[in-house]
This record gives structure tokens, sequence and C-alpha cells, in this order.
């Protein structure tokens, strides 16, 4: 094969249908890895700047965050029925159909997050003192909060709109919207928040505005894609019949997997009130410890997103051989890589924890949770890849289930069953076997699914 002929294979579009699985899967998650480390990055330079603000300000913005994870996971949650549905539309070679629950998913994305927004600026004040804020970060709350849920619809465009890209196969878009969306608020924010030029300084209000401004770039950029480039969604208005039953099939996986979402950062919640048991210094190492571990899953997480679409077009094709080779794969690299993360871990454990910890019992709970914890990170993969591809086989009730087996029979409980007879180690590996004893019930699970009669199709001849 000649250089020119290498070159021109790579610029051509992924086949999920024909392309060898390997490949194809390397081809769709390495993109997806780039864009969520850039977009980490700049949310990590937005903190800072509003840290810059001063104790109250940051305080202010942390209240905001269970509002705006709670809009933010049923946009997950809808962009996983939306590419779920769509996926196996193109893989059953339906273009119009699949085009009718793009529009579709947008107007319902759209009509979410509004009445959401309305309620939730109506409710503001209400809302937040709900949640612990004192009378006196109101002001602040309101200041960021009120232009948030502005710009709230603008999120519909870099959550759905990506996830239809997604759904054709095409992931190296949502990474540059990803990434470009990350960069602009990432230079917006000091220039709005402190002032530059003719732009007066505006504080929490300004960062709100940038991020307004991103969303709104990313939203733009996606319609454009989705329009002229895909052809992938309508420009005009579906007829309410066809609206209507389309919204039904996103929803019947959307919702589900929107509820699975939300039962994560509630599992966390308790987690964290067994640490705050042990003091504030287990709080400070696990809550280093959780940002550790969004980082060393950041490869399964972007799996997460590049398997489905694969599972769905073959689905809708009827090549469930592809389907069982994707997930054994993904399943088989995502044990060994989390290995070498492990290891690369526990190597650089030291210098993690005195970057992270100012006291030296904090530092020594931080090196144990990485003893302990990251082994079970590529178990914790093997329950994430089965989740998300059941959902990409329209069978979202048992992902949900699934989750809520793992947060709250196997994680949590064992977590403080270890916690109340071996204290913090118990804590630790306590957890590590729930993920264990979840992991191998979830591949067990999937497993049994090629079994079924629904599922029997005739292997391809050698």
């Amino acid at each position: 094969m000649t250089s020119d002929t290498i070159a021109k294979n790579k610029k051509q579009p992924v086949n999920l249908l024909e392309d060898p699985v390997t490949s194809t899967l390397k081809r769709m998650t390495i993109p997806m890895i780039y864009g969520m480390i850039l977009l980490m990055t700049f949310n990590l330079v937005d903190t800072f700047f509003v840290s810059l603000l001063g104790t109250q300000p940051l305080a202010a913005i942390s209240f905001t965050f269970p509002v705006t994870f709670t809009v933010i996971s049923l946009m997950i949650g809808l962009g996983i029925g939306t590419s779920a549905v769509i996926a196996k539309f193109l893989g059953h070679n339906d273009h119009q159909s699949a085009k009718d629950s793009a529009t579709a998913a947008l107007y319902l994305a759209a009509i979410v997050v509004i009445s959401l927004s309305f309620v939730g600026y109506l409710f503001t004040d209400e809302l937040f003192t709900l949640l612990g804020a004192e009378a006196s970060l109101l002001p602040l709350i309101h200041q960021y909060m009120d232009i948030w849920y502005i710009g709230s619809v603008c999120l519909i465009g870099p959550m759905i709109g990506n996830a239809i890209l997604r759904a054709s196969g095409d992931t190296k878009t949502p990474s540059i919207v990803m990434g470009s969306a990350g960069l602009i608020n990432a230079i917006l924010d000091p220039v709005f928040i402190f002032g530059f030029g003719p732009v007066p300084a505006m504080g929490l209000q300004g960062a709100a505005i940038a991020t307004l401004i991103s969303w709104f770039f990313g939203f733009i950029f996606v319609l454009i894609i989705l329009t002229k480039q895909k052809n992938l969604i309508h420009t005009h208005l579906l007829p309410i019949k066809q609206l209507l039953a389309s919204c039904r099939g996103i929803l019947k996986i959307g919702l589900p997997a929107a509820g699975a979402n939300m039962l994560t950062p509630i599992a966390a919640a308790i987690m964290t009130a067994i640490a705050a048991g042990y003091g504030e210094s287990v709080v400070a190492a696990f809550g280093v410890g959780s940002r550790i571990e969004s980082i060393a899953c950041l490869v399964v997480l972007a799996m997460s997103m590049s398997l489905p679409p694969f599972i769905s077009q073959n689905f809708g094709a009827g090549h469930m051989h592809r389907v069982k080779q994707a997930y054994k794969r993904s399943i088989k690299f995502v044990l060994l890589w989390q290995v070498f993360i492990y290891v690369v871990l526990i190597i650089a454990a030291p210098w993690i924890a005195s970057a992270f910890a100012t006291e030296q019992k904090v530092a020594d709970i931080i090196v144990l949770f990485i003893w302990i914890l990251p082994l079970g990170y590529g178990l914790q993969g093997v329950i994430i890849l089965t989740n998300s591809s059941f959902n990409a086989l329209h069978k979202p009730m048992i992902a949900l289930v699934l989750s809520v087996v793992r947060l709250f029979i196997c994680y949590v409980p064992l977590a403080y069953l270890g916690s109340y007879y071996y204290g913090l180690h118990g804590f630790f590996i306590g957890a590590l076997i729930g993920n264990l004893i979840m992991a191998a019930i979830s591949y067990r699970l999937f497993s049994n699914q090629f079994s079924k009669s629904e599922f029997i199709v005739k292997e391809p001849l050698s």
C-alpha cells in the first residue's frame, strides 16, 4: 500500500458496519480523549479564575453545581437516547428516520432545558436556600445563574448535536467542538471577570457570560455541521405526529440514562458522608482521590461515548458478531489499560500526595487511597462500558437497574460495612470489592445477551 493510499484512507469517514472493529474503535476514541483532556484543562482554568475573586464567589459558584449538573445530566441522558436511536436507524440504512429523530431530539432538548431553566430562574432564592446557601451568597449566585439560565438553551449544541454526530461515527468534530468551546471560555474568563480595555470587570456575571458565549459558539458550529455538511437534521418544522413519535423513542432510552447519571452524585455524597466520620483530613484526601479518578478513567469515559454508536449501528444492521467482538475487545483493552494506569499511580503516589496535601496526615491517606481504589478502575470500566452498551442495544432499563445495584447494593454498602468493621482500610477495600462483584455481574449479563433468540444471527463466512 502506497503512502498516498494510506493518507487517502485516513481522510475517509469511518464505516461502522464494515471497517475492522479494533481500528474503528481506536479511530473513534482517540479524538474523544483529546477533546475531554482539553475540556477538563479549560474547566480547571475556569475554576482558577473564579477562585481569584475570593472565598465567597468560589463558595457561591460551588452551590450552583448541583443545579447545573441536574440540567446537564438530563442533557447527557437525552444525548444517549438520541445517539442510540439515530445510530440504529443509520445501521438499518434508514437515513430519513435518523434525520427525523435528530431534528426531534433538538426540539425536545430545547423544550426540556428552557422549561427547567425558567422554573429555576423563578425560584432561585428558594432553591439555593434549600441547598444551604446563606442569604449573603444569594446576590452572587444570582449574578452567575441568571445569565446561566439564559444561555442554557445553547447546551443542546454540545450535548445533543455532538450525540448526533457520534451516532454517525464522527467523533472528531465533537472533540473539536468540546476543545474549542473550552478554549473560548478560558480566554474570555479573565476578560469578562476582571475587565480588559473597554470591557468592565463583571466578576461572577462575567464568568457566566464567558460560558454563554462559548456554548453559543458550540451551538452554531454544530448546527452548521449537521445541516450543511452531514445533512442529519431538517431545516423545516416536523409534523407534530412525527415529532411526538420520534421524541417517544428518544425518551424511552434517554430518561433511564439520565436517571442513572443522577445516581452517581448521590452515591458520591453518601461516600463523602462516610468519609466525614473520620474527620476533615479523610474528606480532603477522598476529594483529591475523586479528582484523581476522573483523570485516571479518562480513556474509559471516552470509550463510553465511542463504543455505543458502533454497537447501535451494527445492532440496527443485524451484525451482532461485530457487537460481541467490539464489546469484548473494549473490555480487554480497558482492563489492561487500567492496570498500566494503576502502576503509574503507584509510582507517582508520593509526588501526587505532596502536590495536593499540606499536611502529612492527608498525604498518607491519599497514598492509601491510590494503593487500593485505583486497582478497581478497570473493573469500574467494565461496568461503565456494559451500561453504555445496554443503552446502545435499546435496553436502558437494564442499564438503570445495573447502576442501582452497583451503587446502592454493592459499592456503597460494602464500603460502609468495610468502614464499620475495619476502619479506613476497610472503607476503601469494601468499595474495591463492590466494583469487583458488579463487574462480574455486568460482564456475565451482557454476554448472556448473545445466547438469546432475539440476538442470534449467523456468523459471517470466513
